[in-house]
């Protein structure tokens, strides 16, 4: 899976960049807020990334921020929400808005956005009014940086290696956090193992 993007912006559009690495070029779908910090065509760039796999295609969706990504793979947990609609729902209002919407239950303001009606909307409240990432990690403009606070990189690895044996996110998080508190291992594979027996 790819995780992160290094190099050449080739093309860039409100919902679309070409990246070139290693004489590749890679298309990959992206929300407004991560267009408006693109810098100019020829440029080097790098992007968080989303991979997400069917039978008939594989799909690349890029943020320029790891916070936007962990928004964005919150929204597709959604039962009825998929990559492109939760694209649009992330373009629909800046990062720091749309949690504070979900948050606080604002479904009208959900509802602004163009294919957000009001059952998706009640949905999205539903399903993540608790889920989303801390305030200190939404802030627009906010370099790469932790989707969780105060993890470090063993943490994030055993995160990932959770996530690819099919954990889901949310289950794989909780996991690690009680690893932790239980007093978590430095070395990565004795780790990863304990978070693993704690996965529900």
């Amino acid at each position: 899976m790819i995780g992160h993007l290094r190099g050449t912006l080739l093309e860039k559009r409100p919902n679309e960049v070409v990246i070139e690495a290693g004489g590749v070029g890679y298309e990959i779908q992206i929300p407004i807020s991560t267009f408006t910090a693109l810098p100019e065509e020829g440029k080097n760039v790098a992007l968080r990334i989303h991979t997400h796999v069917r039978e008939d295609a594989l799909a690349l969706f890029g943020f320029f921020t790891i916070q936007e990504r962990a928004v964005f793979e919150r929204l597709i947990s959604v039962s009825g929400i998929g990559p492109k609609l939760a694209i649009t729902v992330l373009s629909g209002l800046a990062t720091a808005d749309l949690v504070a919407a979900i948050r606080t239950g604002d479904v009208a303001k959900l509802v602004r956005i163009p294919g957000v009606g009001k059952k998706t909307a009640e949905r999205i409240v539903l399903e993540l009014k608790d889920k989303l990432p801390g305030d200190e990690a939404i802030s627009q403009g906010a370099p790469v940086n932790d989707a969780v606070s105060g993890w470090n990189s063993v943490d994030r690895d055993v995160l990932s290696a959770l996530q690819n044996l099919g954990c889901s996110r949310a289950a794989a998080e909780e996991a690690v956090r009680k690893t932790k508190q239980k007093g978590a291992p430095d070395e990565f594979e004795a780790f990863f193992r304990t978070a693993l027996a704690a996965v529900r």
